[in-house]
């Protein structure tokens, strides 16, 4: 008889675990978090499906809710780390961003990049990511605001054009002297109505200057936001990060590629397909208590314990535990069944 693994039989089943995630700060709604998030909000179900690239006629976000809770505390002017998960594929790096939006994702400025080898050291055609975290300083003038969307945003090297974004929800304890931020603007492309970065075949420059030539743009505490102009001389430094793309994104509708253009301005609309997070409240200092990175163990009395594996009825397929619950029924291939190989392990098997 011949066995599958799990991670045969994910890309068999159709589970998606394929390209990068991030798992801290956990985002909306991953079930493969480094600590445990806050409940699902009403009418949010776990992203099982969290590594897929965002549809190029879809919304900029993969959902219009937000944790309940921010996840993480950050501090302006200290370090702050973000880690991917190990299993994923990088298609030989790319350019990775992290950006902070006030106004729930709508508006987002640049804090750090990772431009031409994202996940890795160098220049590579390997799939399988050499870096899984990246620390930076946010920096020092980000005011304090309560509920602060964090976006991780991609663009692969190799293979499909394609744009992935995660976004988490963080508060932040920033200056009391500051209600507003200025930086560069999140890039998007490779989503239709914006720029098309084409595959890089070599030339980890490819798309470079969408980064470099962003604009600069405020975002406030309170939510709202103004465009400034192109980078300059005077722009913020941000260390290893410089840069984002064109005009404020449109969340509500999609328009023909472009390749290499601004992208469309925003709509009255801009927010009908973004995130609805809490209501941004007049700037004030966030809560000195952090949010603890430690393992969150499941509360006593859960259905199970997370990451444990157990066939369906008839064998049909799986089962795995989400923090204290059980998913939904992922099937096995076509031919083969569920097999308990262990208590908290499954295998599908040709009968």
């Amino acid at each position: 008889m011949q066995l599958l693994s799990f991670a045969a039989l994910a890309a068999i089943a159709g589970v998606s675990y394929g390209h990068m995630a991030m798992i801290k700060p956990c985002p909306f709604f991953s079930p493969n978090c480094e600590t445990q998030p806050p409940a699902l909000p009403a009418g949010a179900s776990y992203d099982y499906n969290i590594k897929n690239p965002i549809a190029p006629d879809g919304p900029l976000m993969k959902t219009n809710l937000v944790w309940p809770a921010p996840v993480e505390t950050w501090t302006a002017g200290e370090d702050v780390t973000i880690k991917f998960q190990k299993d994923g594929a990088a298609h030989g790096g790319g350019h990775l961003a992290i950006s902070i939006s006030f106004d729930g994702g709508k508006t987002s400025v640049m804090v750090f990049q990772r431009l031409r080898y994202a996940f890795f050291n160098g220049p590579s055609s390997s799939n399988t990511p050499e870096v899984l975290e990246y620390t930076f300083k946010l920096p020092a003038d980000v005011p304090s605001c309560d509920n602060v969307v964090v976006s991780q945003t991609w663009v692969n090297a190799i293979g499909n054009r394609e744009w992935y974004r995660d976004d988490s929800l963080v508060s932040i304890k920033g200056s009391t002297s500051a209600t507003s931020f200025t930086g560069p603007q999140m890039v998007i492309a490779n989503h239709n109505g914006y720029p098309t970065i084409p595959e890089f075949n070599g030339n980890y420059d490819t798309g470079v200057d969408l980064y470099e030539n962003a604009p600069i743009i405020t975002i406030y505490a309170n939510g709202g936001s103004s465009t400034g102009s192109s980078p300059s001389a005077a722009a913020p430094d941000y260390s290893s990060a410089v840069t984002s793309s064109a005009a404020a994104p449109d969340y509500s509708t999609a328009a023909p590629p472009v390749a290499h253009t601004p992208a469309p301005s925003p709509t009255a609309e801009a927010g009908k397909q973004g995130p609805a997070a809490p209501s941004p409240a007049s700037p004030a200092p966030v809560s000195s208590a952090p949010v603890s990175s430690a393992p969150v163990p499941v509360p006593t009395g859960s259905a199970c314990t997370h990451g444990a594996m157990r066939c369906a009825s008839g064998n049909g397929g799986f089962q795995q535990c989400v923090w204290g619950v059980w998913s939904a029924v992922t099937s096995c291939a076509a031919g083969t069944v569920c097999q308990q190989s262990s208590a908290d392990a499954i295998i599908c098997n040709w009968p």
